[in-house]
């Protein structure tokens, strides 16, 4: 049995490193090609790459799989693929072109948040549970056929980054789970439902602006939703104040002000209030929101250029 595993971000290369350690014999990668990282634009490769440089493992680096990529895979004699994270649209002939299939890990419970940015969306829209999907690819959007999940609760404050590096490590889990049942031809696939829908497109920048009219557990879900990308922000005297960490509170303060009350910094909302506990002025390192405060001068002290008192 011969397996590629396809993936690119950080998280796709824990997993990968957990089943190699775990002894899956995933004999080539696909990942995307080296890109510009840091101020420096450094030329790096991805960190699938690097996991599979590490353990010796022969690596496809591309942004598509055309003939030239097939060839390579069907010459290792590949039986399936596992993905995650690839960012690669994969064409009929690619998913063709496995005895078994390509097997994808979605950090969702499909069908809802299928699309790139899944964890986030869970978050910002106020989730209570979400978890893991092991499923087909198919020529669609996240819809194919699935063949494992795995629950979890969204814990209280977690952020998009700690929920994804826990999803992360239960998707090992599960994959090692699956993987032996795609093997052997044992698994089972089941359609998705046509209930519950919903869509996770990529997040930009623009999405992680602070709209402090609305109530703080809105507020609060959003910025933990967008940390750390593309992170929380808004304007403070004609600049960019990265929010890092926040808190709701209930709290009463005028839309937009901010407090010091017993060393903890408090911005109000439409309704209750956040307290800044982590933030970052333009140009600066990340502080303690309370010590950022002490350092403030003047009489402005009213957060976000959009607020409507």
């Amino acid at each position: 049995m011969s397996i590629l595993f396809a993936g690119t971000p950080p998280n796709a290369a824990v997993t990968l490193r957990e089943l190699l350690v775990a002894g899956t014999p995933i004999s080539l990668v696909l990942t995307r090609p080296d890109a510009p990282i840091g101020r420096k634009a450094v030329i790096t490769p991805s960190p699938v790459a690097l996991v599979a440089e590490e353990f010796g493992i022969p690596t496809i680096k591309s942004n598509s799989v055309g003939e030239d990529e097939l060839a390579t895979i069907q010459k290792a004699g590949i039986d399936f693929a596992i993905v995650v994270a690839l960012g690669v649209v994969l064409k009929d002939e690619a998913l063709k072109a496995l005895p078994k299939g390509w097997f994808n890990l979605h950090f969702s419970l499909l069908p809802r948040w299928r699309g790139a940015a899944p964890v986030q969306h869970a978050i910002i829209a106020g989730d209570k549970d979400t978890g893991i999907t092991v499923f087909k690819i198919d020529a669609g959007l996240d819809t194919g056929p699935i063949a494992a999940t795995l629950p979890t609760e969204i814990q209280p404050n977690e952020t998009a980054g700690d929920l994804l590096a826990r999803l992360t490590n239960l998707g090992v889990s599960l994959l090692l789970e699956t993987i032996p049942r795609i093997e052997s031809g044992l698994v089972t696939l089941e359609p998705q439902g046509a209930n519950g829908i919903t869509i996770a497109p990529k997040l930009f920048k623009a999405d992680g602006k602070v709209d402090l009219n609305r109530p703080a557990a809105n507020v609060s879900q959003q910025v933990r939703g967008v940390t750390p990308e593309p992170g929380a922000w808004l304007s403070f005297r004609g600049e960019s104040l990265k929010l890092i960490e926040v808190r709701e509170s209930n709290q009463v303060l005028g839309l937009g002000l901010l407090a010091n009350l017993d060393d903890k910094i408090f911005v109000g909302c439409r309704a209750g209030a956040l307290e800044l506990i982590q933030v970052q002025p333009a140009g600066k390192s990340r502080m303690a929101a309370a010590d950022w405060f002490r350092g403030l001068h003047g009489s402005d002290f009213k957060l976000g250029d959009d607020v409507q008192l």
